[in-house]
C-alpha cells in the first residue's frame, strides 16, 4: 500500500476504511472486518458517535498500535473553549483505547476554529497527535489559518469524487504542503455512480467495477481515500486497486465527469452553516 508523507514526515497510508454512518452498535464489527481484509487506517469522528467501537477492534485485532493508522476528528461543540477542545482529545484518546491519535483533524471550519486549532498544536507538541489538519475546509478557510497558527494543517478533509474534484482546491493545497483527504470517495452513490457508462466502460477494459475505476482514478491523483462499505466483500473490492494503471486517457476522460460542485452540502451555504452551527 502506498502511503502518503505529511508536512512533517509521518508516512500515512492513501487508502483506509472510513466509519461515517457507521451504528456505534455495528462499528466494531465493521472495523474488524476491514482490518481483516487488509485497511491499516481508520477515519473515525468524535460526531460519529463510534469512536469505542475504533477502539474495541483495533485492540482485538491483534495488530501492532504502530500498524494501524487512527483519524478521528474534533467536533464544533468543543470548539467553544481551548479547555474544551483539548478535553475533547483526551476523550478522543480515552475511547479509542490508545496513548495517540496518529491524525486528528477539526471537522467543521465554523465557529472558534482558531480556538480549537491551538488545542490541536497543544496535543501535537505533547506527542498525543502525530500529526493534525482540517475537514471540510474551503481555501479561504485554510490559507486564513495557515498565517496564523504556528503548526501548519498537514491534511484537508473534503468531499473529493468524480464529480466534484477539487481541481482548484487541491492548487492552493499542493502550494502549502497540505495533504488532499477524500470524504465520499464514491460520491456516496447519488448523481447515477453506479450507472455511469464512462466509467462503466473504462472499467471493462481492465475487468474492474466501476467504484475501482473511481478510486483508481483518485489514487493516482495522490488524493488520500477512505472508502465506506458495510459489507467485508465490497470493503476488499474497494482495496483491489492496485494491480491495474488507468492510462492517460482514461484520466482525461474521468476529469470530464468533473462538475465543481458538491453534490452533498455547500459549506458556504448559510442554510448548511445553520445547520452545522445547531447539529450537537
Amino acid at each position: 500500500m502506498k502511503t502518503i508523507k505529511l508536512a512533517n514526515g509521518v508516512e500515512m497510508p492513501q487508502v483506509g476504511y472510513g466509519v461515517f454512518q457507521v451504528s456505534p452498535e455495528e462499528c466494531e464489527r465493521c472495523v474488524s472486518d476491514a482490518l481483516e481484509v487488509g485497511y491499516r487506517m481508520i477515519d473515525t469522528a468524535q460526531a460519529y458517535h463510534n469512536e469505542e467501537g475504533v477502539g474495541n477492534a483495533w485492540k482485538k485485532s491483534g495488530l501492532k498500535r504502530e500498524d494501524v493508522f487512527l483519524v478521528s476528528k474534533v467536533w464544533m461543540s468543543n470548539y467553544a473553549s481551548f479547555e474544551k477542545a483539548k478535553a475533547s482529545i483526551d476523550e478522543s484518546l480515552r475511547k479509542m483505547q490508545t496513548d495517540y491519535i496518529d491524525l486528528m483533524l477539526l471537522h467543521q471550519p465554523f465557529c472558534d476554529r482558531y480556538t480549537a486549532y491551538r488545542a490541536l498544536e497543544a496535543a501535537y507538541k505533547e506527542g498525543k497527535l502525530r500529526a493534525i489538519g482540517v475537514s471540510n475546509f474551503y481555501p479561504d478557510h485554510y490559507i486564513d489559518l495557515c498565517a496564523n497558527v504556528e503548526v501548519k494543517p498537514m491534511v484537508n478533509q473534503v468531499e473529493t469524487h468524480v464529480f466534484q474534484q477539487q481541481v482548484e482546491s487541491r492548487k492552493y493545497m499542493d502550494e502549502l504542503g497540505i495533504a488532499h483527504m477524500s470524504w465520499g470517495p464514491l460520491a456516496e452513490g447519488r448523481n447515477g455512480f453506479f450507472q455511469n457508462e464512462l466509467l462503466a466502460g473504462i472499467g471493462a477494459k481492465y475487468g474492474k467495477s466501476i467504484a475501482q475505476v473511481a478510486l483508481r482514478y483518485l489514487y493516482q491523483r495522490d488524493v488520500i481515500i477512505i472508502p465506506k462499505s458495510s459489507k467485508k466483500e465490497r470493503m476488499a473490492q474497494n482495496l483491489d486497486i492496485l494491480d491495474f494503471e488507468l492510462s492517460a486517457d482514461d484520466m482525461a476522460q474521468i476529469l470530464t465527469l468533473d462538475t465543481g460542485k458538491s453534490i452533498v452540502f455547500d459549506h458556504h451555504d448559510a442554510e448548511t452553516a445553520k445547520l452545522f452551527m445547531t447539529w450537537k
